[in-house]
């Protein structure tokens, strides 16, 4: 299983594999052309009032990713969509798509970590 993280404004590579948006919100300024992705999976971006709390403080980052891993094993809704996710990274190369500015502050970094981990 070959799984990466890449900004959304990053271009696109034929090293990719499959593509996946792994935010709620679209990211501002990226047309769906220059995205080139293959899903959007909201569901498994941490919740609104998660991210909020979060507010991409890296001294948070510990705990954050504490109670997102919660929330990946917690709702069905967001299980499903793990389990969709897994599919893609065991079909072949698959990359996160995410549009936070800081590369090792985000949540796309803790997914991958958590998929990598827990194989099912």
């Amino acid at each position: 299983m070959t799984i990466r993280i890449k900004r959304a404004y990053e271009p696109a590579s034929s090293h990719d594999g499959s593509r996946v948006l792994v935010d709620r919100l679209w990211p501002r300024g990226v047309s769906k052309e220059r995205a080139h992705l293959d899903a959007w999976l909201k569901e498994v971006a941490p919740s609104p009032a998660l991210r909020t709390w979060w507010h991409h403080d890296p001294e948070r980052m510990d705990d954050f990713a504490l109670r997102y891993r919660a929330e990946l094993d917690g709702h069905p809704l967001t299980v499903a969509a793990v389990a969709e996710l897994r599919a893609l990274a065991a079909a072949g190369a698959t990359t996160l798509v995410y549009g936070a500015k800081d590369p090792h502050v985000n949540h796309a970094r803790i997914l991958a970590e958590y998929l990598a981990e827990s194989p099912e």
